[in-house]
């Protein structure tokens, strides 16, 4: 029932919208250069604070002991450097459960409006940990060099605890003192080990931190250290807007509009517990902060951060991306249409497919339910207000029999939807019996005959098609990068269920799986950047559902998403079971060159020739 020309036209929308996204590329804003030599931070002295600290503590998780006890140090080290200093106590969840948490803030007042803000945490989630303590004695270091300068603009130099689900980030988002003109997190200073990106720019959300910052960081770094500081790839980039899940400290200030990057040799991961440290390194890294905050605080304002893509040096804005990917739904939305109007005029029940579409999708919006639910009463206790990477977390037994109800219970919701279905909605009506007229003949009671009525009918297939571009409207208006995953699995689909153009079966798995491949990749890649396996990504997930990283409405969207991927394998199933119908022969009712035999052949026509 889809008209190929309907979407053949549709195509022509995006060829306009490619033409207007080429015209919208624009360049980046040049780094700041510094105005003061950097090498007055001294590396070795940042180097010994790290190791005095890591000795005397250990093991400090947030809200312990030691961690009070840090910062005790770090607030008596600012306040002896002339910061004035001031510390807030508050409660948050972190990977240890809910704790009391301390931000120790020290800020040294500049002759202009604006503050630079630099901020390191103190804590660690494993025993030992050294190189978690490099930023603080990159902090210190820093205090002792700022004090005995002017500045244009205000300094302020942040302890923070809480370092996984960035809880001390979160609190300390909403009282810094404004105007801020930049942020700066600090992570792994000393470690050998170097990932990339080492410049950490994303938020909670679409936010990126802006080009002006990035760019002035980065090209410090190259200066002052032998790293240079690789952007990720145009598909990263995409999926790191789609899903927003980076488990680094900026992020909440990116996301509150701060322009905010985390500079760490770790990348967006924790160093490891036994990660090896360098003198040199935290020297250069030093520098580099140092040189920053240099070029910062003599230039001009740094815009706030906003949502874009960098390629080959241009920067691709987000209003391109949605202007591209609505394109790119509606010459399947049109054919979707026209299908939809086709079948109901054939007499193909279209209401009772949708239902049958979205009952797939009760499994796992119960799931995502129960997760709401087991926050809500206690069983979920441990969910910080962040994702979690693969070296921090861990799966107790209690996580463990979650996630088998979980699974237990989505399994459960299938079966009973199958077995339900092939009663409700598996049999075909009954032929309508003809109708008599006077002469003797019959003829159908109606134009709108009956007609098979399965998974495999026409109606069954504008069902599915209309539920699958639903789905991805309302996800464009939120998120245009996470609904573009849905664009190749809304083209490649159409065609498995078409009733006129169906592929034969081994094409149409292979088209059901192309479109599953964003999907795929997307998770691969958050399991690769977050060092997570398999059941560790799925306990990641229920955190993050749980602690509020991800809203109960995105959940439910995605589960829609997957009912329609459960809903397309049955189908595909169904119509592998029906045999093809070989296409009929058609009577030669006019003559052509081939079968002409001459004057008079055609009948009827008579000889003008003389006799």
């Amino acid at each position: 029932m889809l008209d190929p020309r309907i979407y053949r036209n549709g195509l022509m929308v995006v060829v306009v919208a490619v033409i207007v996204s080429a015209f919208s590329l624009g360049s980046q804003a040049a780094p700041l250069t510094a105005t003061l030599v950097p090498d007055a931070f001294n590396g070795a002295a940042a180097y010994g604070t790290m190791q005095s600290l890591a000795r005397q503590y250990p093991d400090r998780p947030p809200g312990s002991s030691a961690d009070a006890s840090i910062a005790d140090y770090v607030a008596g080290s600012l306040s002896h450097a002339g910061f004035l200093v001031q510390r807030s106590e508050f409660q948050a969840q972190t990977v240890e459960g809910s704790r009391t948490l301390e931000n120790v803030v020290g800020t040294l007042a500049g002759t202009t409006p604006g503050a630079i803000v630099i901020v390191a945490h103190r804590d660690a989630a494993h025993p030992g940990s050294t190189a978690d303590l490099s930023g603080t004695g990159v902090l210190l270091a820093l205090a002792q060099v700022l004090s005995q300068q002017t500045q244009q603009r205000s300094v302020v130099l942040v302890s923070t605890s809480g370092q996984v689900g960035a809880a001390g980030a979160a609190q300390l988002v909403g009282n810094l003192p404004g105007p801020v003109d930049a942020v700066i997190v600090l992570g792994d200073m000393a470690g050998l080990q170097v990932r990339s990106p080492v410049v950490v720019p994303w938020s909670d959300g679409q936010l990126v931190a802006p080009p002006l910052l990035r760019n002035t960081v980065t090209a410090a770094l190259a200066a002052q250290t032998n790293i240079s500081a690789h952007d990720e790839s145009l598909g990263g980039q995409f999926l790191h807007l789609a899903f927003p899940l980076d488990a680094s400290e900026q992020r909440p200030f990116v996301d509150g509009g701060e322009p905010a990057v985390l500079v760490s040799a770790s990348g967006a991961r924790m160093p490891a517990a036994d990660e090896p440290t360098s003198p040199a390194q935290i020297g250069g890294f030093g520098r580099t902060i140092l040189a920053s905050i240099s070029a910062l605080e003599s230039g001009p304002t740094v815009p706030p951060p906003s949502s874009y893509l960098r390629w080959a040096g241009k920067l691709i804005p987000a209003w391109a991306v949605r202007l591209l990917v609505l394109a790119l739904i509606l010459p399947v939305l049109g054919a979707t249409v026209d299908g939809l109007a086709r079948a109901r005029r054939r007499g193909h029940r279209v209401g009772r497919w949708l239902l049958w579409v979205l009952s797939a999708c009760l499994p796992f919006a119960l799931a995502a339910l129960a997760v709401v639910g087991l926050r809500a009463v206690g069983a979920i206790d441990v969910a910080p207000p962040g994702p979690v990477g693969g070296d921090a977390l861990t799966l107790p037994g209690r996580a463990v029999a979650i996630l088998v109800g979980l699974g237990c219970l989505i399994a459960a919701g299938l079966t009973i939807r199958w077995r339900i279905g092939r009663h409700l909605w598996g049999a075909a009506p009954p032929p309508a019996p003809p109708e008599p007229v006077p002469n003797g003949h019959t003829r159908a009671r109606s134009r709108r005959a009956a007609v098979s009525d399965d998974p495999a009918s026409p109606g069954a297939a504008a069902a599915l098609l209309l539920v699958l571009c639903a789905v991805a409207l309302v996800l464009w208006l939120a998120n245009p990068f996470a609904a573009a995953l849905l664009v190749p699995a809304l083209h490649l689909w159409m065609w498995v269920i078409a009733p006129e153009r169906r592929p034969r079966t081994p094409w149409a798995v292979l088209l059901f799986l192309l479109g599953l491949v964003p999907g795929a990749l997307a998770a691969v890649y958050y399991a690769a950047v977050l060092g997570l396996g398999v059941a560790p990504a799925a306990w990641n997930a229920v955190l993050m559902l749980a602690g509020g990283p991800v809203s109960l409405i995105s959940a439910l969207e995605w589960s829609v998403v997957l009912g329609c991927v459960v809903s397309l394998a049955a189908m595909i199933v169904r119509i592998a079971r029906q045999p093809r119908a070989d296409p009929p022969e058609t009577p030669i009712t006019v003559r052509g060159p081939i079968t002409y035999a001459g004057p008079g052949s055609l009948g009827g026509t008579r000889s003008t020739l003389r006799r």
